[in-house]
C-alpha cells in the first residue's frame, strides 16, 4: 500500500512539474536593466510599441528604442554590429544573406543556450509552433544537425497578387486572369486603353538586389514542385560552380517578372518597395505582385485609396487549373554578439514572440510567424478575410527565398540585370545565357 501511495505521488508531482515550472519562471529576474533596441520603422515596431509599457511593467527592464527608416537602418545596423562597444542590444535581422554573412563573421549571438535553459524561457514559450520552414533560415551552419537558433521569426511575407477592383472592373469586366500569361497581358491591356494614365501593374523595377525575393517567388511559380536545395535554392545545381540560370523554368519566370513591369509606369526601373507599393495604395495601378505584408496597410481607411476595393489572391498558375506556388521572406529579431545586455536582451525577445503577444503584434502587420496565431480571432478579426484566406493558401506552396552564400547580393545582381535585359527587349533565353556566363566568370 504504501508503494502504491509513493507512486501515485511521484506521478502528481511529475505531473504538475511544467505548471510548477511556468508559475517559478521568473519575469523579474533582470529588474532594473536596460536595453537599447535597434529597428527599422515598420509595422512589426508598431506593434511592439502598442504593448511596450506592459513589457516594461511586467519584466522591470526599461527599453529605449532607436527607429530609422529601411533604407538608412541596414547601413546602422552594419555599423553597430561591428562596433567595439556594443550599442544595441535587440536588432532586426534580415533573414537573407544579411543574416548569413553576420553569423559567418561572428556578428550575431546564438539563441539556443537560451531557449533551452528553463531558468531563461518560459516552459509556454513553445518554440515548436514556428513552422520548421521558417526556422531552418534562423539556424547556422545551414542544414547541420547541430545548428542553433540565433534568431526567432517576427515577421514574414509571401509574394502573392493584388488589385485594384476599380480598375479591373472598368478595364477587364471584373475578370481575374487565370495565369500568369493571362494576368501579363491584362496589364497590359489596361496600360494601352488607359494611354498610360493607369498603369496595368506596378512592380519593384530597380536594379538592386533587394527585389531577389519577390524575383525567386515568381520563379518558384515555374519551377513548381520540384526539389530543391539549400544552401543553393533553384539558381545551382548542388554546386557553387554549377549555376543553372539557363533552366527554361527559371528563364520563364524572370520573364514574367519584366512582363509585368512592361506593364507599369514609365518610371518603374527607378521603384523599389516603397514606391511601388505607395502607387497602389494610390490607386493608381491595377495589379500588384509582391509581399503579402502589404496587405493590412491597404486597408487603412485613412491612407489607403483602395481600402476596401483591393483584391487578393495567390499568383496565377503557370497554367490553368494547375497549382500556384511561391516563396517566403522573413524578418527576424536577435541579438548581436557586441550586446550589452544579452539576457535582458533574451527576455525582451522571448516576451514579444510569445504565443499571448504574437497575435497583438501581428495584426499590425499581417505576417504572423506561429502557426497558433492563425487561429486567433484578436489576429484574424483585425484582417481583411480574403487577405486571411490568400496567404494561408500560399503558405501552403511556399518555400523560403534564401540563399546561403557570402556576397549573394553581387550574385542577385546578376539574375537582376537579366530581368533588365528583358524589359529593353533582349529575347529572355539570351538573357539568362548572359547572366550563366557572367555568374560562371565571377567564380574563376
Amino acid at each position: 500500500m504504501f508503494k502504491k501511495t509513493l507512486v501515485l505521488v511521484l506521478l502528481l508531482v511529475l505531473c504538475l512539474m511544467p505548471a510548477a515550472q511556468a508559475q517559478d519562471f521568473d519575469w523579474m529576474r533582470f529588474a532594473g536593466s536596460e536595453i537599447t533596441i535597434l529597428m527599422p520603422e515598420h509595422p512589426v515596431l508598431d506593434g511592439m510599441r502598442s504593448v511596450m509599457e506592459d513589457f516594461e511593467a511586467a519584466t522591470g527592464i526599461t527599453v529605449n528604442v532607436e527607429a530609422l527608416a529601411e533604407n538608412l537602418y541596414f547601413d546602422r545596423m552594419e555599423v553597430a554590429l561591428r562596433a567595439d562597444e556594443g550599442v544595441m542590444d535587440v536588432y532586426m535581422v534580415p533573414m537573407d544573406s544579411t543574416a548569413f554573412t553576420q553569423w559567418s563573421n561572428g556578428l550575431i549571438h546564438p539563441l539556443s543556450p537560451y531557449i533551452n535553459d528553463a531558468s531563461m524561457t518560459a516552459a509556454d514559450y513553445d518554440f515548436a509552433d514556428f513552422p520548421v520552414g521558417f526556422t531552418q533560415a534562423t539556424q547556422y551552419p545551414p542544414g547541420d544537425m547541430a545548428a542553433q537558433d540565433y534568431a526567432i521569426p517576427v515577421s514574414f511575407e509571401a509574394y502573392t497578387l493584388f488589385w485594384n477592383q476599380d480598375i479591373v472592373d472598368e478595364y477587364l469586366e471584373g475578370q481575374i486572369p487565370d495565369t500568369m500569361g493571362g494576368l501579363i497581358e491584362a496589364a497590359q491591356s489596361i496600360t494601352e486603353a488607359s494611354g498610360g494614365a493607369v498603369a496595368g501593374a506596378v512592380m519593384r523595377g530597380i536594379r538592386s538586389h533587394t527585389i531577389m525575393d519577390t524575383v525567386t517567388g515568381m520563379v518558384f511559380n515555374n519551377w513548381g514542385e520540384a526539389e530543391m536545395s539549400l544552401p543553393y535554392n533553384v539558381w545551382f545545381a548542388g554546386d557553387w560552380s554549377a549555376p543553372v540560370l539557363t533552366d527554361e523554368r527559371i528563364t520563364a519566370g524572370l520573364s514574367h517578372y519584366a512582363g509585368m513591369m512592361s506593364a507599369g509606369p514609365i518610371n518603374v526601373q527607378s521603384l523599389d518597395w516603397p514606391d511601388a507599393s505607395l502607387l497602389f495604395q494610390q490607386g493608381r495601378a491595377g495589379f500588384f505582385i509582391d509581399a503579402s505584408l502589404f496587405g493590412p496597410g491597404f486597408e487603412d481607411p485613412e491612407a489607403s485609396a483602395v481600402a476596401g476595393k483591393t483584391g487578393y489572391a495567390v499568383m496565377p498558375p503557370v497554367e490553368a487549373g494547375g497549382a500556384s506556388w511561391t516563396g517566403h521572406w522573413m524578418w527576424g529579431i536577435g541579438i548581436p554578439a557586441n550586446a550589452q545586455n544579452p539576457e535582458a536582451a533574451w527576455y525582451f525577445i522571448q516576451w514579444m514572440t510569445s504565443a499571448d503577444i504574437e497575435p497583438v503584434i501581428g495584426a499590425f502587420h499581417g505576417g504572423a510567424a506561429r502557426v497558433s496565431t492563425w487561429d486567433k480571432a484578436e489576429y484574424v478579426d483585425a484582417l481583411n478575410p480574403l487577405y486571411v484566406d490568400t496567404v494561408l493558401e500560399a503558405m501552403q506552396t511556399s518555400r523560403t527565398t534564401v540563399v546561403f552564400r557570402e556576397g549573394w547580393s553581387e550574385y542577385a545582381l546578376v539574375i537582376v540585370d537579366a530581368i533588365q535585359d528583358m524589359y529593353g527587349g533582349m529575347a529572355p533565353a539570351d538573357a539568362t545565357a548572359k547572366a550563366q556566363q557572367r555568374i560562371i566568370e565571377m567564380d574563376q
